[in-house]
């Protein structure tokens, strides 16, 4: 009988010990909330970002708030949306993709403990009621369009005088026209006269693109195109804009974002990443998740300060060639 009971505690003590690593090793729980979606080049290479860092030792859950395809009218409805989803979930920290998630979801995550952080992010976070709350930290995105633009004056030998910047009229293209810009469309930028469009109309937009050599421009550039609609008020693709863009344009078109690089796409130029984005914010939810820290005193951080990516294809066919200086530093994607 001793016997007996002395094998069942041993039985008993290796049942405990099995169940004590699954309680230990169970995966703590991240919500990301997504602004646009994930068939969105930008949020893809982001979310990569985040899941090289992340994606082994967390439970990451997706929230789309599709910010882009919906009319905004929609967008504060998506809000609460997510928010329910935070509630569903429980989640141990949030991670807050671009403008419109931390605008609609920002201030109501400042009144609660859970640990946030933000990537994306074009706006000053203190317009989001977030500056300085002990919770909440993240990544700010600063679009490197007068760098860009300086960059690629030695890719015309004959000058650069002039320049078209077209963007949609969402979130981040007003974003960008007031902090960058200072809300003027028209300035002038290392010996470049350049113009801002904010577009909403496709229609509008393809007129753009058609005439801007007669208007006396001398390149273009295509920033966002995610938010056009047709004369039925419908949602227009973003790669069929990019596409029909660049088949049509008479004018050599370069880009600011790495997804707007490629054959049938931009020429390319100083681009930003939203690998690093994703990189950098899922360093900060790690740090966050496996220490003391207040989220606050890590950031706001600024990602990378861009790199060059260029499209082989689309430099033959408008006939440019790169400095050697600039070809050496440069990344191609075909």
């Amino acid at each position: 009988m001793r016997q007996l009971v002395s094998i069942l505690g041993r039985f008993f003590c290796v049942f405990l010990l099995l169940l004590a690593p699954a309680g230990a090793l169970a995966k703590q729980k991240i919500l990301v909330i997504e602004s646009y979606h994930q068939e969105y080049a930008w949020d893809k290479s982001y979310i990569e970002g985040l899941e090289s860092v992340l994606g082994e030792h967390y439970q990451l859950t997706y929230f789309q708030m599709d910010t882009k395809r919906l009319p905004v009218t929609r967008h504060r409805s998506r809000g609460e949306l997510a928010w329910q989803r935070y509630l569903d979930v429980k989640p141990d920290l949030v991670i807050l993709g671009d403008d419109n998630a931390l605008k609609y979801l920002g201030s109501r995550f400042a009144k609660t403990l859970v640990p946030v952080v933000y990537l994306g992010i074009n706006n000053n976070p203190r317009r989001y009621h977030v500056h300085q709350r002990h919770n909440i930290t993240g990544v700010l995105e600063r679009p490197l369009i007068k760098r860009s633009i300086s960059s690629i004056k030695p890719l015309f030998p004959n000058d650069l005088n002039r320049m078209l910047i077209l963007f949609d009229d969402g979130t981040t293209a007003k974003t960008v026209l007031q902090e960058m810009f200072g809300g003027d469309t028209q300035l002038r930028v290392s010996g470049v006269d350049v113009e801002l469009r904010l577009i909403s109309r496709w229609d509008t937009w393809q007129q753009a693109v058609i005439t801007a050599k007669d208007e006396g421009f001398d390149a273009i550039a295509f920033g966002l195109y995610h938010t056009l609609r047709d004369e039925r008020n419908k949602y227009v693709d973003a790669n069929e804009v990019l596409k029909w863009s660049s088949q049509h344009t008479p004018l050599p078109p370069f880009g600011f974002w790495d997804f707007a690089v490629g054959k049938d796409k931009t020429i390319g130029g100083l681009v930003l990443f939203g690998y690093e984005q994703g990189r950098i914010a899922g360093e900060l939810a790690h740090t966050i998740l496996t220490t003391d820290v207040e989220p606050h005193t890590l950031g706001p951080k600024t990602a990378e300060k861009g790199r060059y990516l260029f499209s082989r294809s689309e430099l033959e066919r408008h006939q440019m060639t790169l400095p050697r200086k600039m070809a050496n530093k440069a990344n191609f994607v075909e």
